[in-house]
Protein backbone atom coordinates (compact mmCIF):
# COMPACT_ATOMS: atom_id res chain seq x y z
CA UNK A 1 0.00 0.00 0.00
CA UNK A 2 1.41 3.14 -1.03
CA UNK A 3 0.48 6.39 1.07
CA UNK A 4 3.13 9.07 -0.56
CA UNK A 5 2.55 11.24 -3.64
CA UNK A 6 5.07 11.82 -6.35
CA UNK A 7 5.05 13.86 -9.48
CA UNK A 8 7.14 12.33 -12.61
CA UNK A 9 8.04 14.10 -15.50
CA UNK A 10 7.82 13.10 -18.80
CA UNK A 11 8.28 15.03 -21.97
CA UNK A 12 3.95 15.21 -22.71
CA UNK A 13 3.81 16.68 -19.05
CA UNK A 14 3.54 14.26 -15.99
CA UNK A 15 1.98 12.96 -13.76
CA UNK A 16 1.42 12.83 -10.22
CA UNK A 17 0.64 9.21 -7.87
CA UNK A 18 -2.19 10.22 -5.88
CA UNK A 19 -2.59 6.44 -4.25
CA UNK A 20 -2.09 2.96 -4.72
CA UNK A 21 -3.56 -0.35 -2.69
CA UNK A 22 -3.14 -3.92 -4.09
CA UNK A 23 -6.59 -3.35 -6.18
CA UNK A 24 -6.49 -0.13 -7.58
CA UNK A 25 -4.10 3.09 -8.53
CA UNK A 26 -4.92 6.44 -9.48
CA UNK A 27 -3.16 9.05 -10.92
CA UNK A 28 -3.58 13.00 -11.81
CA UNK A 29 -2.22 13.14 -15.43
CA UNK A 30 -1.54 16.60 -17.30
CA UNK A 31 -0.51 16.90 -20.79
CA UNK A 32 0.96 20.33 -22.60
CA UNK A 33 -0.98 21.58 -24.99
CA UNK A 34 -0.36 20.16 -28.34
CA UNK A 35 1.66 16.63 -26.80
CA UNK A 36 0.53 13.28 -26.28
CA UNK A 37 1.40 10.07 -24.94
CA UNK A 38 2.36 7.28 -26.54
CA UNK A 39 0.05 4.83 -28.46
CA UNK A 40 0.32 2.07 -26.06
CA UNK A 41 -1.27 -0.87 -24.57
CA UNK A 42 -1.19 -2.94 -20.66
CA UNK A 43 -1.25 -6.28 -20.41
CA UNK A 44 -1.84 -6.51 -16.87
CA UNK A 45 -4.56 -3.69 -16.29
CA UNK A 46 -7.40 -1.49 -17.30
CA UNK A 47 -7.65 2.46 -17.37
CA UNK A 48 -10.59 5.04 -16.49
CA UNK A 49 -10.29 8.11 -17.09
CA UNK A 50 -12.16 11.05 -15.95
CA UNK A 51 -11.25 14.36 -18.06
CA UNK A 52 -11.41 17.39 -15.57
CA UNK A 53 -9.73 20.21 -17.40
CA UNK A 54 -8.91 21.14 -21.63
CA UNK A 55 -9.81 19.20 -24.78
CA UNK A 56 -8.53 16.45 -26.26
CA UNK A 57 -8.89 13.43 -28.79
CA UNK A 58 -8.82 10.10 -27.52
CA UNK A 59 -7.79 7.20 -29.93
CA UNK A 60 -8.76 3.59 -28.88
CA UNK A 61 -7.91 0.43 -31.23
CA UNK A 62 -7.26 3.53 -34.32
CA UNK A 63 -11.01 5.02 -34.12
CA UNK A 64 -10.33 8.79 -32.46
CA UNK A 65 -13.19 10.63 -30.77
CA UNK A 66 -13.18 14.17 -29.70
CA UNK A 67 -12.76 14.74 -25.03
CA UNK A 68 -13.48 17.51 -22.84
CA UNK A 69 -13.94 18.29 -19.54
CA UNK A 70 -16.59 15.80 -17.51
CA UNK A 71 -16.87 13.28 -19.78
CA UNK A 72 -14.90 9.84 -19.40
CA UNK A 73 -13.11 7.07 -21.45
CA UNK A 74 -12.93 3.06 -20.71
CA UNK A 75 -9.78 1.11 -21.50
CA UNK A 76 -10.18 -2.44 -20.90
CA UNK A 77 -6.98 -4.64 -20.61
CA UNK A 78 -5.20 -4.99 -24.35
CA UNK A 79 -7.16 -1.95 -26.09
CA UNK A 80 -4.64 0.22 -27.95
CA UNK A 81 -4.99 3.83 -26.62
CA UNK A 82 -3.27 7.61 -26.89
CA UNK A 83 -4.36 10.99 -25.68
CA UNK A 84 -3.24 14.28 -27.52
CA UNK A 85 -4.14 17.45 -26.10
CA UNK A 86 -5.76 19.47 -29.00
CA UNK A 87 -6.66 22.84 -26.74
CA UNK A 88 -4.18 25.56 -25.64
CA UNK A 89 -4.72 24.69 -21.80
CA UNK A 90 -3.20 21.50 -19.99
CA UNK A 91 -5.21 18.73 -20.33
CA UNK A 92 -6.33 16.81 -16.91
CA UNK A 93 -7.27 13.69 -16.43
CA UNK A 94 -7.83 11.38 -13.31
CA UNK A 95 -6.86 7.85 -14.25
CA UNK A 96 -7.70 4.85 -12.43
CA UNK A 97 -6.10 1.59 -13.17
CA UNK A 98 -7.48 -2.20 -12.13
CA UNK A 99 -6.12 -5.26 -12.12
CA UNK A 100 -3.39 -7.51 -11.27
CA UNK A 101 -0.40 -5.37 -11.99
CA UNK A 102 0.43 -1.12 -12.04
CA UNK A 103 4.09 -1.12 -12.59
CA UNK A 104 5.24 1.54 -15.58
CA UNK A 105 6.97 -1.49 -17.21
CA UNK A 106 3.18 -2.69 -17.99
CA UNK A 107 3.25 -0.36 -21.19
CA UNK A 108 3.28 -1.80 -24.09
CA UNK A 109 4.55 1.20 -27.05
CA UNK A 110 3.35 0.85 -30.12
CA UNK A 111 4.59 3.98 -31.58
CA UNK A 112 5.74 7.23 -29.60
CA UNK A 113 6.65 11.38 -30.63
CA UNK A 114 9.67 10.91 -28.32
CA UNK A 115 12.18 8.35 -29.72
CA UNK A 116 10.99 6.00 -26.68
CA UNK A 117 11.24 2.26 -27.47
CA UNK A 118 8.40 0.43 -28.90
CA UNK A 119 7.57 -3.08 -29.95
CA UNK A 120 5.61 -4.30 -33.10
CA UNK A 121 2.31 -5.77 -31.92
CA UNK A 122 2.39 -9.84 -32.98
CA UNK A 123 -1.11 -11.44 -32.83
Amino acid sequence: MTEYHFTEARPWGGFTNLIERDAYKVKEMVLKPGSRVSYQLHRERAEHWFVVQGLGTVTLDDIERPVRAGETVDIPVGMKHRIYNSGDQNLVFIEVQTGTYFGEDDIVRLSDDYHRETVPLVH
